[in-house]
């Protein structure tokens, strides 16, 4: 038996030295650090574009056609300085925020109808389908017959721009929950609105971001064309009756400023707004990268 039974080897322990000869966390190079930043990477792009621009422009020598990279820069600063663009852009904020609050929550009491009732689902796919292909420019001679050229036509085509993408993307999202969190939900006795906001809205919320950012994107671009149509709102001119009437009076250099200023608008909301809002939740929920 001693020979089948395999001998017992004394255990020992052995004290190892820690191992510093590599460090354990290995800095980048610098220029490999600065090149990660990615606002540095989008400077850059907007340096060339705007390189290539003054060169087409002095290409072209045409300022009525193409004013120059510097002369739209300087009507861009003279428009701010005096504070005439100030108030444009203040007037359209106004509106646009006016229009687009009131399009998130028709979207989001659409939604929270469609996964409730199934009469709120057919309703929910016969409005998108009706009402979403319908430009929302293509509204507004009849808000004008409606609301007259005031603050409510504006904020009528405003709500048709937001609602129905917005609609699409919650409602997409909320038919992506899995069925593990839903029946934890109704595990716990959640019904109605507390359903919706506390199982389905945080597991959706990647959806409900990407359809904010477009109806945000729409309801911008919808608010300025609506402006050079019809001009002034109530008397008071936002940002696209500055293009326009920059325009008939052939300032191109301020239009082009205005149409610059749209554009940075656009990009502080998507830097600073919703790129803040992603990385305080889904990022750093996991749920998106």
């Amino acid at each position: 038996m001693s020979a089948v039974v395999p001998p017992i080897r004394p255990e020992y322990e052995r004290t190892l030295e820690p191992f510093t000869e590599v460090p354990l966390e290995r800095r980048p190079p610098l220029g490999e650090r600065i090149w990660s930043q990615a606002w540095l990477r989008k400077g850059l792009i907007l340096a060339i574009i705007a390189a290539l621009w003054e060169l087409a422009a002095r290409w072209q020598n045409n300022d009525l056609l193409l004013p120059t990279f510097t002369a739209t820069a300087a009507a861009l600063f003279d428009g701010l300085a005096s504070g005439e663009l100030i108030e444009k852009v203040r007037i359209s904020l106004a509106v646009l925020l006016q229009g687009y609050i009131a399009g998130v929550l028709l979207a989001f009491a659409l939604t929270t109808l469609a996964v409730s009732t199934r009469i709120g689902r057919d309703l929910l796919d016969t409005l998108t389908s009706m009402f979403n292909p319908l430009p929302a420019i293509a509204l507004l001679p009849l808000a004008l017959l409606w609301f007259g050229l005031g603050r409510g036509s504006l904020v009528f085509v405003l709500i048709h721009s937001v609602l129905w993408p917005l609609a699409l993307n919650t409602y997409a999202g909320f038919q992506g929950v899995p069925d593990t969190l839903r029946m934890a939900g109704r595990n716990y006795g959640l019904r109605g609105l507390r359903y919706v906001l506390q199982i389905l809205v945080p597991a959706a919320l990647p959806s409900i971001l990407s359809g904010l950012k477009i109806g945000w994107a729409f309801a911008w671009r919808t608010l300025i064309a609506a402006e050079l149509v019809f001009g002034a709102s109530s008397g008071k001119g936002g940002l696209g009756w500055y293009i326009f009437q920059n325009r008939n009076e052939l300032y191109t250099d301020r239009v082009f400023a205005g149409l610059a200023l749209v554009v940075l608008i656009g990009l502080l909301v998507e830097s600073l707004g919703f790129r803040t809002l992603e990385r305080l939740t889904v990022r750093r929920w996991g749920q998106q990268r």
